[in-house]
């Protein structure tokens, strides 16, 4: 089969990490974009330093290591905080996510994940053959967000804010999967999306197949 990269996206708290788990099991490569990001802002690296350089040296610990609290209290604070920490990190993301991917099709894996938060804020969609995200009622993702980080309310209420809508998810993707739904039926449908694109009967929800 053509090697395809599925870009796995969808609002914080929607199941999209329940999605990424069950395409690992089907056999598929994953790149988690969290640890990608984590790459780009090992100590001394030039993103770090750009990451410093606009936020404040207070973002770093005794060590070197970025603190990351810090770092995400200052730029989740407004939507001009949070275009400013994408504008520094994403670049490098992009390029990592790349080297990554290539390092999949080498090994003989023909689907890749990428599985990506911010997958189009950061462009990375443009390496993608199919976006598939994960939506949610806002509810029910903010009950998830507080139990599964240990934050207030209005702490997750501030995460979500500088998220993209779900209608922008809507009109963007290939596929969409109902995160709100019952774990053992949200892993089901994750692997017959994984099922259709294995044997070419994939077709995106706007009616193109990919």
């Amino acid at each position: 089969m053509k090697k395809i990269v599925i870009g796995l996206t969808g609002q914080t708290g929607a199941g999209k990490s329940t999605v990424s788990n069950a395409m690992k099991k089907c056999g598929c490569g994953i790149i988690d974009a969290d640890k990608i990001a984590r790459e780009a802002v090992e100590p001394k690296t030039a993103c770090l330093k750009m990451l410093t350089n606009a936020f404040g040296c207070d973002i770093i610990n005794k060590d070197g290591s970025l603190n990351r609290k810090k770092l995400a209290e200052k730029a989740f604070s407004s939507k001009e905080n949070t275009q400013l920490l994408n504008e520094i990190t994403h670049p490098y993301i992009v390029e990592l996510t790349k080297q990554r991917i290539a390092e999949y099709f080498a090994s003989g894996c023909n689907i890749v994940v990428f599985d990506a938060p911010q997958l189009f804020e950061s462009g990375s969609d443009k390496l993608c053959d199919i976006i598939v995200s994960v939506i949610a009622s806002q509810e029910c993702r903010l009950a998830r967000i507080i139990s599964r980080d240990g934050i207030s309310r209005e702490q997750a209420l501030s995460r979500m804010k500088v998220q993209l809508s779900e209608e922008y998810f809507l009109e963007h993707s290939d596929y969409i999967l109902n995160g709100e739904q019952n774990i053992d039926n949200l892993i089901n449908d994750a692997e017959a999306l994984i099922k259709m694109v294995k044997d070419g009967s994939f077709i995106s929800k706007k009616g193109s197949g990919k």
